[in-house]
């Protein structure tokens, strides 16, 4: 159907709309049913038609218009919006221009209005750059005019439906079963485990599946700008928001502060959905203080990068010697787990490593697995995690009862 029919359906349908109370999603379904109707009296339209044109209207008049649809689709994985006539989706791994657009710059600012208004944020000109979520946890980040140049933009990082878990990421490839049990074990022993990785590489769904082996007696305290974080199985579970300062430039809460607030919340552990400022202390901090199986993501392009990225983070909120700052790290964290996307779009654990103590003036690191790439098949990487060391600090296995089991695990390797 022309956008001209469209437009003359929508601006009926706003005209019968009783405006002086707040209408149901039925009451608007219904007054679109009809006014479909008596537009097409003569009966040319298809029923396809009228059915994708009624579920348009719906969305373009309750919903978040056309990205309602491509939200729905399970098969996208990435909705970027630049500007009101040019989307693109990331969809099976490949990005492709979008058939659908909005209407006008005035409905994709309508949009964004929603979308901050449903999660309690602001964005406006004086404040043009925010980031929210939707109400099925989808991350959105949002940038207007006058930083975007070419109308308001939106990145929508969709998470997939299903509760992902290590045994599942498994059968998906993104690592062996050895590497699962071997992380399930760190888990549940409360090693501090940072993950790292560039964009997309699949962080935030790596530590979801890595929560469901906390024990589920334990107090836990997430920590996020942004809530993205879908943990499920801990009774005794709270989840802390950061919140952007007021038109004022008031009432900030950032990451550091919620940090610190937890302390005085009694958490056994606590996960931080990314560090990528100052805050980094603050973690480093509290996972040094006794909160043993603390969880975080970051930025970085290999498990040493994301060593160098937190010495500098750490020197953004506290001028001490780099020395202290290292051996704060090497204190603080126990294991950094890599992830990268490959050039099939594939997401794959590439290393797991032990942070070691400060050796020399420098962290010792080393590697325990490593992916190894053999070839490739119909475009598919293939290739597997191999085991190159053993861990070194055992101590929390032991401590936890778990030694028995990595020994075995281990054990059953050697004899392969």
């Amino acid at each position: 159907m022309e956008d001209g029919v469209k437009r003359k359906l929508k601006n009926k349908v706003l005209m019968e709309l009783d405006l002086s109370v707040e209408p149901t999603d039925d009451d608007i379904s219904k007054i679109i049913d009809r006014c479909i109707l008596e537009e097409d009296r003569s009966g040319y339209l298809p029923l396809k038609e009228k059915v994708m044109l009624r579920k348009e209207l719906f969305n373009s008049l309750r919903r978040l218009d056309v990205l309602t649809e491509y939200l729905e689709d399970d098969g996208i994985t990435e909705i970027m919006v630049n500007g009101y006539n040019n989307i693109y989706l990331e969809k099976h791994g490949k990005i492709v221009r979008a058939q659908k657009c909005f209407e006008s710059e005035e409905k994709l600012k309508s949009v964004v209005q929603q979308i901050v208004a449903d999660c309690n944020r602001r964005v406006n000109e004086a404040n043009p750059i925010v980031d929210a979520r939707l109400k099925d946890g989808s991350r959105v980040n949002m940038v207007l005019n006058p930083v975007a140049l070419n109308g308001p933009v939106i990145t929508i990082r969709k998470f997939p439906n299903e509760v992902m878990t290590l045994d599942r990421l498994v059968q998906l490839e993104a690592l062996d079963e050895q590497a699962a049990d071997f992380l399930k074990l760190l888990v549940k022993a409360g090693y501090n485990i940072f993950i790292s990785g560039g964009t997309g590489s699949g962080k935030t769904t790596f530590l979801n599946a890595l929560s469901a082996y906390i024990p589920k007696d334990e107090r836990v305290i997430t920590i996020e700008d942004a809530a993205e974080l879908q943990i499920k199985e801990i009774p005794n579970l709270i989840s802390l928001e950061a919140r952007s300062a007021n038109v004022e430039g008031e009432n900030e809460i950032t990451i550091r502060d919620l940090i610190k607030t937890s302390l005085r919340m009694r958490p056994d552990r606590i996960i931080v959905g990314e560090v990528r400022d100052a805050a980094a202390i603050d973690m480093l901090q509290a996972m040094n203080t006794g909160h043993d199986g603390s969880l975080s993501t970051g930025h970085a392009n290999s498990s040493e990068d994301m060593l160098s990225r937190l010495e500098t983070m750490v020197l953004m909120g506290m001028d001490i010697p780099l020395e202290a700052v290292r051996m704060q790290i090497a204190s603080a964290i126990d294991i950094i787990i890599h992830l990268g996307r490959m050039r099939d779009k594939s997401r794959r654990v590439l290393e797991i490593s032990e942070v070691l103590r400060v050796k020399m003036g420098e962290i010792e690191i080393k590697k325990l697995y490593e992916f190894i790439e053999i070839g490739e098949v119909k475009g598919r990487i293939k290739g597997s995690l191999k085991r190159i060391n053993d861990l070194i600090n055992t101590d929390k296995l032991i401590n936890a009862g778990l030694y028995d089991s990595y020994k075995e695990s281990i054990d059953g390797l050697q004899n392969i």
